[in-house]
């Protein structure tokens, strides 16, 4: 059966200062009236249903995470005692699904993408599903085809093509997985044609992510296995956080994918964003004549491509700016030049620096 994986426990600092530890990137409203996790697990309504659903995120969030997870079962939400990227969190999820489905299959998605049409989304994932049916050592990921020379993107290179049914997505085997390029690579790899954006989202069975964590992260597997072993155990928590704080991070494409033979991707036919900034709520809510988009309670007189995005009462008047991001909160406002966006996370590591944990 297939069972999901949602990765709910990323900080999302270049959304800073809305986002924020207590309240990250993915429990926000940022592309519409739903947070993105809500948007989310409203994606696998029709594909999978809340009892083969999984939401791991941080132990801190797991409050906040129920609320906007109702339909979950407790045993569906899981709390990471400390950060420890993809690869862990994706192993224990492996072993927490087959103890009750040894032959589960897990398709491994972000929460805070944003994904259009539900339909084609769905339709991709029963075309991964198919691709591991007919060789389950496979693993299936999903690729974007690129628009610019985006260095902020892991690339996957596209090798000889496999067979798809009629009205089926492109699928290919994986001829190498590539980091984030310089500007000048990235131009290469938009000419070349043969090249994805990695959009983090996976399929593949539980049995084979297990052997290949197995062969290539044997220490991280065997402290996962304790924690699985002593999961419906009065010594969970003090298991979980003894043995997980031990693991090294590392992430599923340096641990597995990297290494692996069988991969394939699918060009997705779904419309794709990993709200990866300011700039991509923009896109979402789209702008106003000028190129201005503005979230709350605002009040603009000739301003030009700027972003203003407010909470609460509090309103927000900006006169005569130009391509500029105001983000105001009860505690906290930056103003920067959007040109700067990518640089936020530089002002969360110097708030942190100077222990003020109040606007953290």
């Amino acid at each position: 059966m297939l069972h999901a994986i949602v990765m709910a426990g990323g900080s999302g600092t270049r959304f800073w200062p809305a986002s924020r530890a207590a309240l990250p990137k993915q429990l926000l409203p940022l592309a519409g009236d739903r947070t993105l996790l809500e948007d989310t697990i409203a994606r696998l309504e029709g594909l999978v249903p809340p009892n083969r659903t999984m939401v791991v995120t941080a132990a801190r969030l797991l409050d906040a995470v129920r609320q906007q997870a109702p339909s979950l079962a407790e045993a569906g939400l899981v709390g990471e005692p400390c950060k420890r990227d993809t690869a862990p969190c994706i192993g224990l999820a492996a072993l927490l699904v087959s103890r009750d489905d040894p032959d589960a299959t897990m398709a491994v998605m972000p929460s805070d993408h944003v994904i259009h049409p539900t339909e084609k989304f769905h339709d991709a994932l029963r075309q991964a599903e198919s691709l591991v049916a007919a060789s389950p050592s496979r693993l299936v990921t999903f690729g974007i085809r690129p628009t610019y020379p985006a260095e902020s993107f892991g690339y996957i290179q596209q090798g000889e093509p496999l067979a798809v049914a009629q009205g089926e997505a492109p699928a290919h085997r994986v001829a190498s997985f590539r980091e984030k390029p310089p500007a000048a690579v990235a131009a290469e790899y938009l000419a070349a044609g043969n090249y994805l954006w990695n959009a983090g989202i996976f399929v593949w069975k539980a049995a084979t992510i297990l052997t290949a964590l197995a062969e290539r992260q044997p220490e991280c597997l065997a402290r996962l296995s304790r924690i699985a072993a002593a999961w419906d155990t009065p010594q969970r928590d003090a298991v979980f956080a003894h043995e997980f704080a031990a693991i090294k991070g590392i992430s599923i494409d340096y641990a597995v994918l990297e290494h692996a033979r069988d991969v394939a991707v699918i060009e997705a036919p779904f419309s794709w964003d990993d709200l990866g900034g300011w700039s991509a709520v923009a896109r979402q809510r789209g702008a106003d004549a000028s190129g201005n988009t503005f979230v709350g309670r605002t009040l603009d007189i000739d301003s030009r491509g700027t972003i203003v995005h407010t909470d609460g009462e509090h309103l927000v008047v900006t006169l005569g700016l130009d391509d500029l991001l105001v983000v105001h909160t009860p505690n906290a406002t930056l103003v920067a030049h959007r040109s700067r966006e990518e640089e936020v996370r530089k002002v969360v590591v110097e708030l942190e620096n100077r222990g003020w944990q109040d606007v953290l």
